[in-house]
């Protein structure tokens, strides 16, 4: 369910999961929030209206147990779009072939093949379109 507040009118917001929330400036929110639906089975809880050039400045989607929220970079207030860098995003899985596969086939873009580690679990990690590393975790099950 999206809700979109309109002029004048109270909106209730949902449930944070979480601890940390991930908020990431992206280049086109809206479509990345599509990516992650299709690639990570997100749902979207929220969204504010995209303004008269496209952008939203917030999207909140919950992801395997999580929030993750993002918006469209807005440099004239400040927030200018930057290059991802020095941070993955770690999704612990039970059945990372299925959740790989379906990033994958949504156009995630294999770093590191999925791989027995050596601290004992299955890990990969993958790029989405706007250029943010995203890694999966699976406990291997005995």
């Amino acid at each position: 369910m999206t809700a979109e507040p309109t002029s004048g009118e109270t909106q209730t917001r949902p449930q944070v999961l979480g601890g940390v929330v991930t908020y990431m400036s992206v280049d086109g929110a809206s479509k990345a929030a599509a990516f992650y639906e299709r690639a990570f089975g997100a749902t979207e809880v929220f969204r504010y209206p995209v303004d008269e050039l496209g952008r939203t400045m917030h999207i909140h989607l919950h992801i395997n147990g999580s929030s993750v929220m993002l918006g469209d970079a807005f440099p004239e207030h400040g927030h200018p779009l930057e290059k991802p860098s020095g941070y993955s995003l770690q999704l612990i899985v039970d059945d990372i072939d299925a959740w790989w596969k379906r990033a994958v086939d949504a156009g995630a873009e294999v770093v590191v093949p999925v791989q027995l580690m050596f601290w004992g679990d299955r890990w990969g990690q993958l790029r989405d379109p706007s250029g943010i590393l995203w890694a999966m975790n699976a406990p291997v099950k005995a």
